[in-house]
Formats: C-alpha cells, structure tokens, sequence
C-alpha cells in the first residue's frame, strides 16, 4: 500500500458481500481512514445518512448490486439530495458494463473501479478524491 491519506477521513461504505466488505475496510484502514461505517444496502445507507446524530462521511464507496436498494438506484437518490450530493462516491462494483460505467458517471460518481479490485487503481482513486475534494470540502454546520 502507498503511502497514507492526506488527512484522516470518514468512510460509509455501502456493500451487501462481507468478503469484499473486509478487503475494502483492510484497504481504506491502510490508506488512513478514520471512521468506517459498513451498511449492507442503499436503504441502510440513506437511512444513517439522513439520521443527524450520524457524523456527515467524508467519502462513499458504494457496490452496485445490493438488496432492497441497489447502488445505481441510491447514487441517484443521493446526487439529488442538497444535503448529501456533496459527499464524493466511489463506484467500487464487479460490473464494467458501459452502460453501468457511463450510468454512474451521469449520476455523479466521482470513480468508477471493478472488482475484483485491483488495490493500486483503487487507491488512485481514492487518492485523487484526497487532493481534490476532502481538503477542499466544507462541511455543512450541524444544526
């Protein structure tokens, strides 16, 4: 793994399979993350997210294929969201359909990376939401 975070930050990571769920959390925990929340869904997702004794994450990495609300259908819901469409998403999926690729990318994701994941891509990725938007990132003021 390369070197760490340009600052520590909070991770929400939407992913229904517990394998991948692990290697992720092991991946962002290197790079220095420092708070990660897993959910299982795109309806448990909302569901932390809009509760406002839940800090605000930093970044969102969000698999595709999950139960109840899959990952196309919450990035959607989150990029209209005032409140939320600032968080930046990482699309972190098996599928390198185009039409889920171009899919994300008119939804707003901020990354695209498939799985299986190739840790250096997906670092990269992460790596360039560090520079581009967690130092820059204001948070909204908890009321």
């Amino acid at each position: 793994m390369a070197a760490a975070a340009i600052r520590p930050y909070d991770v929400l990571l939407v992913e229904d399979d517990v394998a991948d769920a692990m290697l992720i959390q092991d991946a962002l925990t290197e790079r220095g993350t420092r708070n990660l929340r897993q959910v299982s869904d795109g309806v448990e997702a909302l569901e932390y997210l809009r509760d406002p004794a839940n800090e605000r994450p930093d970044l969102i990495v969000l698999d595709l294929n999950m139960p109840r609300m899959n990952g196309r259908e919450f990035l959607a819901v989150v990029k209209e969201d005032a409140d939320l469409r600032t968080i930046p998403v990482v699309v972190l999926t098996t599928s390198a359909a185009p039409d889920d690729v171009t899919g994300a990318y008119r939804h707003h994701a901020n990354a695209y990376v498939t799985k299986p994941v190739n840790l250096e891509e997906f670092e990269a990725a992460v790596r360039s939401i560090d520079a581009f938007y967690l130092d820059v990132a204001v948070k909204p003021p908890k009321e």
